[in-house]
């Protein structure tokens, strides 16, 4: 359960309200194992990392980094430590202006004038003072409605308090009037994005009116703004404070104040979307939620996360699963996290068993129907399964888009390449070898088919500015919708056919290929043909106008020139799959056959058994090293 913060006196509500200063704000955004080991080579050792001081020469290691605390100590001759830039300080000889400055541009931050941050703190003031306002308005006749809706969502007073949720009055300037009573001006009230202000007659009125008003905190839990919820018909629902000197929505993630301390113990944060999904999560105990209010996550906001956790876990809303947009998001979220991977990977003064482990994104795939909000305050324990068995972003997205796809349906195939061909593209070669074959498989398209179906296309590196554009245009990948097009119910078997077809010399290297593996007759037959025929024009001699007409249509597959060992491998990869769909049709046919709550005869059991241990045999081994580059 969440504790009411302390009551503070109206009367300080401007003394107690201060901006994030820039050494903050880079303090936020670099995590002081990736400052260190750009220099040291660091190793792991309980809950810190040691190395030999740099400092100073020593045979045992004395220089302790602690993510926790973001600090560093030598206890050896040195018997000095700090933080971020001390450490860049001592390390570079630099005073503290050159260090500031060095971390400002590593951070992404902009050493604003004194006059900028007065700007921030003056927001910050005028934001503290309207917090009470609607805090007030909610507890008094006007809030009713907004009290009954909060009643009904689940919401108690703790949780209230906590995150002092409040209401706007349907008034035009109810605000107004009390920010002059608290010594706020209205050019401060305007550049907080509380009131707007007409530029014909300079007249003004309340920003927010008739909503339901989430304060929304910085790190330091100052309210940088607000977000506003409709509780009748009004459209938007849901609207925020304009991007303001004290607030920008893409750099701010919600309840992230209150969730810092569990982000650290617990080494993960659980993004969610909405302020009601994080408010439910932290009342029930789930302190390690955020919120990313509805966007993609951006970079600012995932650096903001990193320095606390390595581990990431997004919770959809279900009912936006399917959607195009949802997908986008993932795709942005994924580029972000890649960034941070790819320049962590090219630290290379860390050894690989003992390197800093790079953050992991996986994907909370919740019950139809129920939001995280819904989920926690109804079924808690179905909520911990959930973020227990999140899934890699592409464990779940390759097999979402195939569910939600017909296949049957022109160009289906090539769409979902499309869309998950540039996820795939910014992994390391081993994890793209891997994730092209789930593929191939989702979609039921040979390795090669897939490859060639790309008409070439590569993995490219992306430059800095492209790994960070994360609400660009998705790349476009070219997919030939031919190769991949099922025209029959197993295109794994007519690929086959079309290697032999077009290479006599594979039907030696097929012989011990049990026929039955073909599921379709027609490709069984004309399988059995290959095998029996050394050319195709003898088979046009023998076989029946139908047999002949598939034989054309198999022949018209695009398949890409090989030589004669990738041939092989790709036809063995072929027949691999036929034969482990067949094992797996006989264990689902002979499970069939087993009365419910009645044990299975002991000749069903010894071939379920038997097919097991097939299946197990013709499950695919990890890809050697130099295999990759052939199949994309």
């Amino acid at each position: 359960m969440l504790e009411s913060p302390s009551t503070t006196p109206r009367a300080d509500i401007r003394a107690v309200t201060f901006a994030m200063t820039p050494i903050d704000e880079i303090k936020s955004k670099l995590d002081i194992i990736d400052v260190v080991s750009s220099r040291v080579s660091l190793q792991k050792s309980g809950n810190t990392y040691k190395a030999n001081c740099p400092f100073h020469t020593e045979r045992t290691p004395s220089f302790v980094v602690s993510p926790e605390r973001q600090s560093w100590r030598c206890f050896g001759a040195c018997s000095t430590g700090g933080d971020i830039f001390g450490f860049v300080m001592r390390a570079e000889n630099m005073e503290f202006g050159d260090a500031l400055r060095e971390l400002a541009k590593r951070a992404g931050v902009e050493l604003g004038s004194s006059d900028g941050r007065a700007k921030s703190n003056a927001i910050l003031s005028a934001n503290g003072a309207a917090a009470q306002f609607y805090r007030d308005t909610l507890a008094s006749p006007a809030g009713q409605a907004a009290r009954k809706y909060l009643d009904e969502r689940g919401v108690g007073q703790s949780a209230r308090d906590a995150f002092k949720l409040g209401f706007s009055p349907n008034s035009r300037d109810g605000l107004i009037r009390y920010l002059r009573t608290h010594d706020v001006s209205r050019k401060d009230a305007v550049a907080a994005g509380l009131v707007r202000q007409s530029e014909e007659n300079n007249a003004v009125w309340d920003f927010f009116r008739n909503r339901l008003m989430f304060p929304i905190f910085d790190r330091d839990g100052s309210v940088a703004g607000f977000g506003a919820r409709a509780l009748d018909d009004s459209t938007p629902k849901y609207i925020n404070t304009a991007a303001t000197a004290a607030f920008d929505k893409r750099n701010t993630l919600y309840a992230l104040n209150f969730a810092i301390p569990a982000i650290r113990r617990s080494g993960s944060a659980v993004i969610v979307e909405g302020y009601m999904d994080a408010i439910a999560a932290h009342e029930n105990g789930y302190t390690n939620v955020v919120a990313s209010m509805g966007t993609a996550l951006t970079e600012n906001q995932v650096a903001q996360l990193r320095s606390l956790a390595r581990d990431f876990v997004l919770a959809l809303d279900p009912d936006a699963a399917g959607q195009q947009a949802t997908l986008r998001s993932l795709e942005s979220s994924w580029n972000v996290f890649r960034t941070v991977i790819s320049q962590r990977s090219r630290n290379e003064n860390q050894s690989v068993l003992n390197r800093w482990k790079p953050p992991s994104l996986k994907i909370a795939s919740l019950p139809a129907g129920l939001d995280p909000d819904a989920l926690i305050r109804t079924d808690p324990a179905r909520w911990d399964e959930a973020i227990a068995q999140a899934s890699p972003l592409l464990d779940f997205v390759i097999p979402a888009l195939v569910q939600r796809s017909d296949l049957s349906e022109p160009d289906s195939r090539a769409a979902v390449v499309r869309q998950v061909a540039p996820l795939i593209n910014r992994l390391d070669q081993m994890d793209q070898y891997e994730y092209w074959g789930r593929l191939a498989d989702a979609l039921g398209v040979p390795l090669d088919a897939l490859s060639a179906a790309m008409a070439g296309e590569r993995p490219r590196r992306r430059s800095r500015r492209d790994s960070r554009a994360a609400d660009a245009e998705p790349e476009r990948v070219e997919v030939s919708e031919r190769v991949l097009a099922s025209r029959t119910a197993n295109p794994v078997e007519e690929y086959a056919l079309s290697l032999l077809a077009r290479n006599p010399a594979l039907i030696d290297f097929a012989r011990g290929a049990d026929p039955e593996c073909f599921s379709h007759t027609e490709n069984r037959e004309l399988f059995v043909k290959l095998l029996s025929s050394p050319t195709v024009s003898e088979i046009e001699e023998t076989a029946d106008p139908a047999l002949l007409a598939h034989l054309r249509r198999v022949l018209e597959t695009d398949a890409p020139d090989m030589a004669r060992d990738r041939s092989e491998k790709a036809l063995a990869e072929c027949l691999r799959r036929l034969e482990l769909q067949r094992e797996r049709d006989k264990q689902e046919a002979l499970a069939q056959t087993v009365e419910p709550g009645e044990p299975p005869a002991w000749e069903v059991e010894e071939s379920i058994r038997r097919a097991n241990a097939r299946i197990r045999e013709l499950q695919p081994a990890a890809a050697p090293p130099a295999q990759p580059t052939a199949y994309y």
